[in-house]
């Protein structure tokens, strides 16, 4: 064999790595033009339509919502928030229905001033407080060997606990009171958007109402505390029923719901969600058959005894009868968030997209891996096996929110609530 100079010995080298190399490129040029038109997709579904800028005045519409020591951001936000979104649709079509529970911060005065502000509009409303603390609630738990009464479950750590979940549908449900009694004398609603605690924009809420051009059974918003991850994991499930893949962007396991994150579609297609605002149709609160109505609930203690909950703003969406005609809807051009500068990271302003181009290519590359290497198989099984041990203890046990429950159990505490 001839002698070859390194000369000749590099080109070959080069010759030889050049397709390799070629195809690198190639392949990273794909992923970052994606990764722009998925930004560009973005930023540019993200603009308000300009008929926001008008009143709108032909759908009624029921706004409910729940406050616990929640005085600063009422005061900072949410007060001027739920005035402006009234102004835009109109003071005589809406009702605004708010029930506080037991707060020890401000809270109370801060909704007696929003009182005074809407009855100076002339908007009509509803709100209620309740002087009674969790730390009061908790003075009357049953003692060891008592009978538990509805809604407590005995844990490792005590004789009776105040269980969350059903605690929260009792007060959801007294916020859909006036609703009720309405409905009784003939008044009817279009809609009914539950507002949590959070910040948000009147045109957040008409940008809600407008999701699958108005035609849902539910239509979330997508919440934030600490972003890039999401917030409420409890109740959003992807359109397979199965829960959250990553908590950041694109989020989902389900490659229906994923598609139509990925496009920033205005309607993801899910089976359950909340996520700080929900929009949905005010009929099935307001049939005429009161036994019918369609309420908050949580699953029975007896399940709740096995270590297992779900959450009531997912079991809404089982129960709801248009829920599987209709369909239900994250939508994530509407972004809240549970403190200022939360909300400000996640809606930037017009033309500039709220995922970065890192976290496009992160997102993605994450979400992907995790689709690979990880399954919801063994919790699946913890929750069927319990459930099947449920269910064998009587005949008339039956749960239809399996997509809901998780393993955990959920009791409230002085200052709030507890995992046990």
């Amino acid at each position: 064999m001839g002698y070859l100079s390194p000369h000749v010995l590099y080109v070959r080298r080069v010759a030889r790595g050049r397709p390799v190399r070629i195809a690198l490129l190639l392949i990273s040029l794909v992923v970052l033009l994606d990764t722009l038109w998925i930004q560009r997709n973005i930023t540019v579904r993200d603009l308000r339509p300009r008929a926001f800028d008008t009143p709108r005045k032909h759908e009624r519409v029921y706004i409910a919502a729940l406050h616990w020591n929640s005085a600063y951001l009422i005061y900072m936000q949410w007060k001027d928030s739920v005035l402006a979104l009234a102004d835009a649709l109109g003071h005589e079509n809406v009702f605004v229905s708010i029930y506080e529970s037991g707060s020890w911060d401000e809270t109370k005065d801060m909704l007696a001033w929003m009182d005074s502000e809407l009855a100076a509009r002339g908007i009509p409303r509803h709100i209620a407080t309740e002087n009674v603390t969790h730390e009061e609630l908790l003075e009357n738990a049953p003692g060891e060997g008592e009978p538990l009464p509805e809604g407590w479950i005995k844990t490792s750590r005590s004789p009776g606990e105040l269980r969350r979940i059903p605690y929260l549908a009792k007060l959801r449900n007294k916020t859909l009171q006036d609703l009720w009694d309405m409905a009784d004398k003939g008044i009817t609603f279009d809609k009914v958007v539950f507002l949590n605690d959070v910040y948000f924009s009147a045109e957040d809420v008409l940008t809600l109402l407008d999701t699958n051009r108005g035609v849902y059974a539910a239509a979330c918003s997508l919440d934030f505390s600490d972003p890039p991850q999401f917030y409420d994991t409890f109740a959003l499930r992807d359109s397979e029923g199965d829960p959250h893949l990553t908590m950041t962007w694109p989020y989902f396991r389900s490659p229906r719901s994923r598609k139509a994150m990925l496009e920033h579609s205005s309607a993801v297609p899910v089976q359950s969600c909340w996520n700080g605002i929900v929009a949905m149709p005010a009929a099935p609160f307001s049939s005429t058959n009161k036994q019918e109505r369609l309420k908050f609930r949580g699953i029975s203690d007896s399940l709740g005894n096995h270590h297992l909950e779900g959450s009531e703003c997912c079991l809404i969406h089982v129960d709801n009868p248009l829920t599987q005609d209709l369909g239900v809807f994250l939508n994530p051009r509407v972004r809240v968030a549970y403190n200022s500068k939360a909300y400000e990271a996640t809606n930037p302003g017009p033309g500039s997209s709220w995922v970065g181009i890192w976290g496009i290519i992160r997102g993605r590359l994450v979400n992907y891996i995790r689709g690979l290497s990880s399954t919801s198989s063994l919790d699946d099984k913890v929750v069927n096996d319990r459930m099947a041990l449920w269910e064998a203890e009587s005949k008339t046990n039956h749960e239809p929110g399996r997509i809901c429950l998780i393993d955990e159990s959920q009791v409230i505490a002085w200052n709030g609530w507890n995992h046990v």
